[in-house]
């Protein structure tokens, strides 16, 4: 597993929702670089700082319409969500 700081995780699964909005598919996908658990309490978090929401059982979105924009993400993740 990779180290990433908080921050970091955050933003890289909040824009691995543009690619993939289901959940179990962001588990599997990032599973390299997290543990399920670490998946979920970070999608936990999004969605308690109404950064993402859950439409339906499975599914993910971002929640620009509240927060606006998602933050740019830097270079160093880029190509972590380009090989995803």
């Amino acid at each position: 597993m990779s180290d990433f700081s908080f921050e970091e995780r955050l933003l890289l699964i909040q824009h691995c929702i543009y690619k993939y909005d289901s959940e179990e598919i962001l588990k599997i996908k990032l599973s390299e670089y997290f543990s399920p658990k670490e998946i979920e309490s970070t999608v936990d978090t999004l969605i308690a700082t109404q950064k993402i929401r859950r439409i339906g059982q499975d599914k993910l979105q971002n929640n620009e319409s509240h927060t606006g924009m998602v933050p740019e993400i830097p270079e160093n993740l880029r190509s972590i969500i380009d090989n995803l």
